[in-house]
Order: structure tokens, then C-alpha cells, then sequence
């Protein structure tokens, strides 16, 4: 009897593993029709990945935006701007006939975000509340879309991809920064990366390794239609 029980333990314990906090009733409602990340998702354990100071130093921010070929005049969305630090240079340089939208998660990151963008009088900027299943992002709007050393905290990547997909502009580009190790270990495989941009129709057509924000840059494509929420099978995570 109890050696029956702890094999029941074991199971159960198991399947929560695999589901990961909660009950798929508990999953946000836009994410439902997708499959879960098979791989660890990172806490958000800051807003900030380095300090400013810091990162110019090494002239990080200008170094990836000149990678992604960022140009005045563009639109260019920020997914989990944090402090903001890409978000004002990144209006700096496509100046005031472009656009810069800065989205984040967290309430009180865009609360902040919104006091510095007033002070500071960055009029070609606006801030955007997503959610971890989806950016709400406007469609058809952006020459590039830039994440920066977050992909691995997204909770839902299928789903918030399959979101944001529509965002890009017929020949925008994804722009993905981040550290070559596992995602536990707050970053992304190149593979997995790859693999998890593939099953959203994105092609990755060039990948730096050891840009001056370290880890990684890779730059994507959209060359396929949105699949089938259905249809979609999990990136195997090895790691």
C-alpha cells in the first residue's frame, strides 16, 4: 500500500512538473490554444540588465542598433523595455519623424518608464501594457521589433509570438539578444531559439555571436503564415 502510494506521489509530482505552476485553467485565456514552452522559463528577477553607464561603455546599445540597421525616420518596438534603457536611444536615433513603442508587463516598469519619458521629453515615444501571452501590439506598424536579454522570461512563447507576429511590417525584422546558455540560467539556446521562431514562421538569417551586449544577436524574418494554434508542436529543450 504504501509503496502503491508513493508511486501515485511520484506520478502527480511529475505531471506538475510538466505543467508548471497551476492548472491550464490557470494559464491566461489567450494562451489556452497554445502548447506550453517544453523548457524552464527565468523568473524576472530585475528591470535592468546592466547599468547604463556600464553598457555604454562598450558602446552596447549602438553597436545593436547599428547590427539591426535602425534608421531615422523607423518604427521600432522595445518588448520588455525596463528602465528604458534601449528605448531612449533607440529614439535618439530615428529621431522625431520615427517611433519608438516601449512595452513591458509590469505595471509599475511602465509607471517609471512613463515619469523618465516625461522628463527626459521624449515626445516620439509611447509605452504599452502587454501581457506574458501577448505584446498587443498595433499590426502592421514596425520595421523592427527588439528584444533584448528578456526572450527567456517570456512565459508563453508560442502564443506570444503568434501574437506579435502580426506586428512586423511586410519586410520588418525580429531582433533577438541574448546569452547562450540555458533559459534556467536567464538565456536561449541559439537552436532553441531558432527552432521556437521557426514553428511561428520565422527564418533566422543571420546570428553574431559575442555582440558587445554579450551572448548573442540574431536577426529574423517572417516568411511564413501563423500556424494553427493546433498545430504547433514544442521545441524539444535540451539543456
Amino acid at each position: 500500500m504504501i509503496r502503491a502510494m508513493l508511486a501515485g506521489a511520484l506520478v502527480l509530482l511529475a505531471a506538475c512538473d510538466r505543467l508548471g505552476e497551476g492548472s491550464a485553467d490557470e494559464r491566461p485565456a489567450a494562451a489556452r490554444d497554445f502548447p506550453r514552452a517544453d523548457r524552464p522559463v527565468a523568473p524576472i528577477v530585475s528591470t535592468r540588465w546592466s547599468s547604463e553607464e556600464a553598457r555604454d561603455r562598450v558602446n552596447e546599445a549602438e553597436d545593436i542598433m547599428d547590427r539591426a540597421g535602425i534608421r531615422p525616420g523607423m518604427t521600432v518596438a522595445d518588448i520588455g523595455a525596463g528602465e528604458g534603457y534601449y528605448t531612449v536611444r533607440l529614439a535618439r536615433r530615428v529621431g522625431p519623424n520615427g517611433r519608438v513603442l516601449a512595452e513591458d508587463i509590469m505595471p509599475e516598469v511602465i509607471e517609471a518608464l512613463s515619469r523618465r519619458i516625461t522628463r527626459e521629453k521624449w515626445d516620439n515615444v509611447s509605452l504599452k501594457l502587454g501581457a506574458p501571452e501577448d505584446p498587443k501590439l498595433p499590426e502592421n506598424s514596425f520595421d523592427r521589433i527588439l528584444m533584448v536579454h528578456m526572450y527567456h522570461e517570456i512565459a508563453e512563447p508560442y502564443a506570444f509570438l503568434w501574437h506579435l507576429s502580426p506586428a512586423l511590417k511586410k519586410d520588418g525584422e525580429l531582433i533577438v539578444v541574448d546569452a547562450d546558455r540555458p533559459t534556467q540560467r536567464h538565456g536561449t539556446p541559439p537552436r532553441l531559439l531558432a527552432c521556437e521562431l521557426a514553428a511561428m514562421g520565422f527564418r533566422l538569417d543571420e546570428l553574431i555571436p559575442k555582440p558587445t551586449a554579450g551572448g548573442y544577436f540574431a536577426r529574423f524574418r517572417r516568411i511564413a503564415a501563423r500556424p494553427d494554434p493546433a498545430s504547433i508542436i514544442p521545441c524539444a529543450f535540451r539543456g
